[in-house]
């Protein structure tokens, strides 16, 4: 009898959990799902990631012969309006000259609940769009119909592709929360790829091998008198698969935070870059197995190192450009001031030049690799010691792996007694030693002629300034009017030059009056815009009544009025990913408030000082009074490009205390 209990208590339990358990297939979408209203581990989430799988194969043909099919299937649920974005699917895919791509949506359906049963609405052919983004890339794109909070959507695509040098990389987590990722790969023993998984969180692999087999035609050389056709014979090949599968469940959004670069460095993820090639009765082909022979494979390509030593196209004006100079920082100085000024960038990335070197010369416009290579090779002309140095930028991620895409981009250095000089003619308001933000991006390789390499630290170790002189008085009413001068160097600059580029004055002071708490602005003055030996400096008067309270006959003021932060950006109770600044800064203000007639000091803040620990940074805090007048000097500095996440704690801590003290105001009573 208890046996059969036992039997009947087991049956209906596995009867119960097949029932409920989730099927990871297009066409099977419950009611249940239809149903939720929150996302059970994110209730703050927009939508969620039911399942994503893909699939990874090769096919073989006799006329193209390897290609891989990458075959993406997903589902995804709705929960609120904003996550209306999640039912659109964009796929890039490659349209360059040689090995092209294609990709082909089907199986894309929008699932609602309507009176209890579920609704299935199938993707048209106008919500299917296919664009071209640049001479190298496509994208086709899809808009599910129908959708409303609560609806489910799920679609398939198909890539075809003879580009395998790399499997497509597989993210498996996302800005929004992913119930269920599964990656599949099917590779033959002629393919060996070097897996590399990134992030906090790792995937259950396994692994096993199969045989398998394809069919060919072969036909052998005629031998004289014997007819071409007589030869042809059907072959069959053997050979070894290996299948790995990647899974990875409930995993949480990667959200933004204050002072991340790019969050793709640290969201859980696998990439595959092709290793070695070893087909059957041919010498092995070894792509990348380091950095060594990553950068050496790089170095010879056609489109980048016999592009250094190209020559008769820059050579006369050259010349001219060195003539009289002696000191190799002169000369480097030139050059790359001649090169920002005659060749404008087209805002293509890569390591490759594209039209080459001589083209982009004459017509003076080309991608990174061209102007950058170009300088390269004017100053080795010049008889400086110059080398490409290959660069992943910050939207590419960091080059954490051994791969020919860890890298897109590329920049000159010269070496001196003093140290590398690192150079990018692409952004005209680049200086020597200090890169577009785009490329600070921990470290890079240094390619030299035969093709070795040496890593290289991109980050910048000098700081960055940003320097405000304020004087200002404030009268009976409350009312604050006073001057202002502001200073920025390097990185500071770089980014001030390059925001207000193009912009009209009236636009920007429009701007700067609006984000400044709608202060008055008025004689406005720039200097050293263009003069990039010197600072960028800012003057102008300014005025407002929005900075001060008078209560019970005293004023209330807040002494940094539209400097002082008054958010913590570290909101985060805990932090995973280090904190990057980008550049080492100094933040300096030196205030000096003139307090209106017949008022006193009552209440002031005390002074503070702050040093974190290890040299990271620190707050100083001094004012004082002398007369009708206070005196305020604050600064604010961080002595590292990048703060380890070990250290955000104590960082989250300093800048509560700072950002406390930045808000403390003065008050001011009656005599």
């Amino acid at each position: 009898m208890k046996c059969n209990q036992l039997f009947i208590i087991l049956f209906f339990t596995l009867f119960f959990l097949k029932g409920n358990a989730q099927e990871f297939k297009l066409g099977k979408v419950s009611v249940e799902e239809l149903q939720e209203k929150n996302n059970p581990t994110d209730s703050a989430t927009v939508a969620a990631i039911l399942f994503e799988k893909g699939a990874v194969d090769f096919e073989y043909n006799q006329n193209d012969g390897f290609i891989m099919i990458t075959e993406v299937t997903t589902r995804i649920k709705i929960y609120k309006k904003e996550g209306y974005d999640w039912a659109n699917k964009a796929v890039s895919y490659y349209i360059g000259s040689n090995a092209k791509e294609t990709v082909f949506f089907s199986d894309a359906i929008t699932y609602n609940l309507i009176n209890g049963k579920i609704e299935k609405v199938k993707l048209k052919s106008d919500g299917e769009f296919d664009e071209k983004v640049n001479k190298y890339w496509g994208r086709k794109k899809i808009t599910m119909p129908n959708i409303k909070v609560g609806s489910v959507v799920e679609f398939k695509y198909r890539i075809r592709s003879s580009r395998f040098s790399e499997l497509t990389e597989w993210s498996f987590q996302s800005s929004i929360p992913v119930n269920y990722s599964e990656f599949k790969t099917s590779i033959p023993e002629y393919f060996v790829y070097n897996p590399n998984i990134k992030g906090f969180i790792s995937p259950k692999i396994t692994k096993e091998n199969s045989n398998k087999s394809l069919s060919y035609s072969y036909r052998s050389e005629a031998r004289p008198g014997e007819s071409v056709g007589s030869s042809s014979s059907q072959e069959k090949l053997e050979f070894l698969e290996t299948r790995t599968v990647y899974v990875a469940e409930n995993l949480p959004a990667m959200k933004e935070e204050a002072y991340v670069n790019n969050i793709a460095n640290y969201t859980t993820s696998v990439s595959h870059e092709l290793s070695v090639v070893k087909f059957p009765n041919q010498p092995y082909k070894t792509l990348s197995t380091d950095w060594a022979s990553v950068t050496k494979t790089i170095y010879d390509y056609d489109d980048f190192g016999p592009e250094l030593n190209k020559t008769g196209y820059f050579e006369e004006d050259l010349k001219v450009v060195i003539a009289g100079l002696s000191s190799p920082e002169e000369k480097f100085l030139a050059i790359f001031n001649h090169v920002k000024e005659t060749v404008k960038w087209n805002d293509y990335y890569g390591y490759s030049c594209n039209d080459g070197v001589k083209k982009a010369y004459k017509d003076k416009t080309g991608n990174v690799a061209e102007i950058n290579l170009m300088l390269t090779a004017m100053l080795r002309y010049a008889g400086l010691t110059a080398n490409p140095v290959l660069v992943s930028t910050r939207s590419n991620g960091i080059a954490l792996f051994p791969n020919r895409t860890a890298f897109n981009y590329v920049i000159a250095a010269v070496e001196t007694p003093k140290g590398l000089v690192l150079l990018d003619a692409t952004d005209r308001f680049s200086t020597p030693n200090v890169l577009p933000l785009r490329a600070l991006n921990w470290v890079g390789r240094l390619i030299r002629n035969d093709g070795t390499s040496i890593e290289v630290d991109l980050m910048p170790k000098a700081p960055s300034n940003d320097v405000v002189m304020m004087n200002y008085e404030i009268d009976i009413n409350g009312q604050v009017s006073g001057k202002l001068k502001r200073q920025r160097t390097d990185y500071n600059a770089i980014i001030f030059r390059g925001n207000i580029k193009n912009v009209k004055e009236d636009v920007y002071l429009e701007k700067l009056e609006n984000d400044n708490n709608k202060i008055e602005i008025s004689e406005y003055s720039r200097t050293n815009e263009n003069d990039l030996k010197f600072p960028i400096v800012e003057n102008f008067s300014f005025s407002s009544s929005n900075f001060s309270e008078n209560i019970g006959g005293a004023i209330y003021i807040n002494p940094m009025l539209f400097f002082a932060v008054e958010q913590n950006p570290f909101k985060q109770e805990n932090r995973a990913y280090p904190v990057d600044y980008g550049f080492p800064f100094i933040d300096k203000y030196n205030i000096t408030i003139k307090i209106p007639d017949g008022y006193k000091v009552e209440t002031i803040p005390t002074p503070l000082l702050l040093n974190m620990e290890d040299n990271l940074g620190g707050f100083k805090f001094m004012i004082n009074t002398s007369g009708n007048s206070i005196q305020l000097v604050l600064t604010h500095q961080i002595n590292v490009p990048i703060v380890v996440a070990d250290y955000y704690p104590m960082l989250k801590e300093f800048y509560q205390k700072m950002i406390e003290k930045q808000n403390e105001k003065i008050v001011l009573k009656k005599v």
